[in-house]
């Protein structure tokens, strides 16, 4: 069977975290950013789902155009990487939905939503963290979450490959809290939940 020119397909690569594989389909995932923890939380996502069977799975986070797949530390990529890549291109090529509708999903790009009541320092920290910050992280496959900012200190979650990984402290504090210090002065700290 020959493949059309339009056919799906999904590569691979490594990301700064050895337990988190990068996977880039040729098609538009989901138009946010969603991470699962665990299977309760994929009941979203078919795909997620499918990946959860898994006995290895840690964690799934889909992006626009990428998964990214934390496995646990006891099996390695090369084992995985093809098979799995190949599993996420049927997922797409039958037509099943990467996510379901919205029924209260833990998504990401929510979290920039702009609020009324947001101070004007929250506003600036979100718009760098969403415009800045965001797409560097999703190059390596991960995300990061604004959570709260409190007494100088902002708060967030670091998902995907960044959740874990060994680089994750530096790129916390040489990269997006020197960024946010450099625009707003008044920040002491960002710290990871």
């Amino acid at each position: 069977m020959s493949q059309s020119p339009t056919s799906i397909q999904v590569f691979y690569e490594a990301t700064p975290n050895p337990e988190a594989m990068k996977f880039i389909a040729t098609q538009a995932l989901s138009p946010k950013t969603v991470f699962f923890e665990d299977v309760s939380q994929a009941r979203l996502s078919p795909l997620a789902m499918k990946l959860f069977g898994f006995p290895w799975m840690q964690a799934v986070l889909i992006g626009p155009n990428f998964v990214t797949i934390t496995k646990q530390n006891w099996v390695d990529w090369p084992t995985l990487a093809d098979p799995l890549a190949h599993m996420i291109q049927e997922h797409l090529e039958s037509g099943e939905p990467v996510l379901l509708e919205e029924q209260g999903t833990s998504s990401s790009s929510n979290d920039f939503a702009d609020d009324p009541n947001d101070s004007p320092i929250v506003r600036e920290i979100k718009r760098v963290l969403n415009f800045e910050v965001r797409p560097a992280v999703a190059m390596d496959g991960g995300d990061i979450i604004f959570h709260k900012y409190e007494e100088q200190k902002v708060y967030v979650y670091m998902q995907g490959s960044c959740s874990g990984c060994p680089s994750s402290t530096m790129t916390l504090k040489q990269g997006i809290e020197a960024r946010l210090k450099e625009v707003i002065p008044e920040i002491d700290e960002v710290i990871a939940l």
